[in-house]
C-alpha cells in the first residue's frame, strides 16, 4: 500500500508540473510585446468598462492588452455572413473598433477576391468595401447589422472610420480608391441613428491631387501627384478645430500628412498642411488617449522586405493643446 501511495504521489507531481508547464507556454504564447506584433494599420480602443486596450487592424484579429506593452490574442472576432457579397472567406483590412450609445462598432474593409466589378487600365478589381458589425462586447464577436451594403457596390472603397459631425449626425468616412478612378478620394457617408445602415450618396471630401505633399512620378517621368488616399482618422484640436490624418506616399516613402477644414464640418474645404507630420516610413495612423489621460498615435513602420511590406505597430506623443496637431516623440510601453 505504501508503493501504491507513492507512486501515486510521483503521478501527481508529474501531472502538476505538466499542467504548470503547459499553463506557462500557453501564457507566453499569448502575451507578445507590441513592438513584435506584425500588424498593418494598427488602431487601438481604450475601453474604461473593461479596463482593457483593445487593438485591431488588417487582417481580422483582435489583441487586449492591460498596458500597452504586452498584448494578449490574437482573436478571431469578426463573423460576416458567407451568403453575403463577402463570400465565405473576405479580406479584411483597416478594421477599427468604435464605442456608440453601449455598444462596440467594428469598421472594417471587407475584399472578396472572387468577384471583379470592373477593369481599368488592364487592371481587374475586386469587390471591396467598408462595412461595419456590431457587438455588446468590445472583444466580440462582431456581427452583421440590418443592410448588407453600406456603400456603391460598383466602387472600390475602403478604410472606414467613424465621426459624428456638427449635425450631430453619425457618419462614415472612407477612400474611394484611386485603381478605378485614378485620383483617390476621401469621402463620407450619412449613417443610419444605429450605425445599421447609409442614408442618402456619398459625397466627396477632397481628392489626391488636393495634396501638396504626396508626389510620384508619371510614366513619363514626370512629377505629379501621388494617386492614394489611406487612412483618414478625424479629430478636434484643443481649440475646437476638426483635422484629418490621412496617409500617401512622397515617391516611395509611405508617409502621414494632415488636413484641417475651415468649416469646422466635414464639408470643409479641407485645406492641407504642406509637410507630412510623421517620420518617414510610418503611417495609417489614429488616436486615442490612455487611461492616464495621454494622447497617442498609433501607427505602422513601414518597411520593404523582398518585395513584401513589414508593418510593426508604433505608437507616438501627441499634443493637441493648441490650433494644430503636433507630433511628439515616440513612446515606449
Amino acid at each position: 500500500m505504501k508503493k501504491t501511495f507513492l507512486l501515486l504521489l510521483v503521478c501527481l507531481v508529474i501531472c502538476a508540473c505538466s499542467n504548470q508547464s503547459a499553463n506557462k507556454n500557453l501564457t507566453e504564447k499569448k502575451l507578445t510585446p507590441i513592438d513584435s506584433i506584425v500588424l498593418s494599420d494598427p488602431a487601438i480602443l481604450p475601453d474604461n468598462k473593461t479596463g482593457m486596450y483593445y487593438m485591431t487592424g488588417t487582417g481580422g484579429k483582435l489583441w487586449k492588452s492591460k498596458d500597452l506593452k504586452l498584448w494578449e490574442g490574437p482573436y478571431d472576432v469578426a463573423q460576416t455572413d458567407s451568403t453575403s457579397w463577402m463570400g465565405p472567406k473576405p479580406m479584411i483590412w483597416a478594421a477599427e473598433l468604435h464605442e456608440y450609445k453601449g455598444k462596440y462598432y467594428y469598421f472594417a474593409t471587407f475584399t472578396n477576391k472572387n468577384v471583379i466589378i470592373d477593369t481599368v487600365a488592364g487592371n481587374a478589381i475586386e469587390r471591396r468595401a467598408s462595412h461595419i458589425l456590431v457587438s455588446d462586447t468590445p472583444d466580440g464577436p462582431y456581427l452583421p447589422m440590418k443592410d448588407e451594403t453600406y456603400l456603391p457596390a460598383n466602387m472600390p472603397t475602403l478604410d472606414g472610420t467613424f465621426w459624428i459631425d456638427s449635425d450631430e449626425k453619425p457618419y462614415m468616412v472612407y477612400c474611394y480608391e484611386w485603381l478605378q478612378n485614378m485620383n483617390g478620394t476621401i469621402e463620407k457617408i450619412e449613417l443610419k441613428p444605429d450605425l445599421s445602415g447609409s442614408v442618402g450618396e456619398p459625397k466627396l471630401m477632397f481628392k489626391a491631387s488636393d495634396s501638396p505633399w504626396s508626389r510620384e512620378k508619371n510614366e513619363k517621368g514626370e512629377d505629379t501627384f501621388n494617386k492614394v488616399t489611406d487612412g483618414p482618422y478625424l479629430f478636434k484640436t484643443g481649440t475646437g478645430r476638426l483635422g484629418m490624418i490621412w496617409t500617401s506616399w512622397i515617391y516611395s516613402t509611405y508617409t502621414q500628412g494632415i488636413a484641417y477644414s475651415e468649416s469646422g464640418t466635414l464639408d470643409g474645404p479641407w485645406i492641407h498642411e504642406p509637410d507630412p507630420i510623421t517620420p518617414p516610413n510610418f503611417g495609417h495612423g489614429m488616436l486615442f488617449r490612455t487611461f492616464d489621460g495621454k494622447l497617442l498615435m498609433s501607427v505602422h513602420s513601414h518597411k520593404d522586405v523582398n518585395g513584401h511590406y513589414h508593418r510593426i505597430p508604433c505608437l507616438f506623443e501627441v499634443d493637441d493643446s493648441g490650433d494644430k496637431l503636433i507630433i511628439g516623440k515616440r513612446y515606449i510601453p
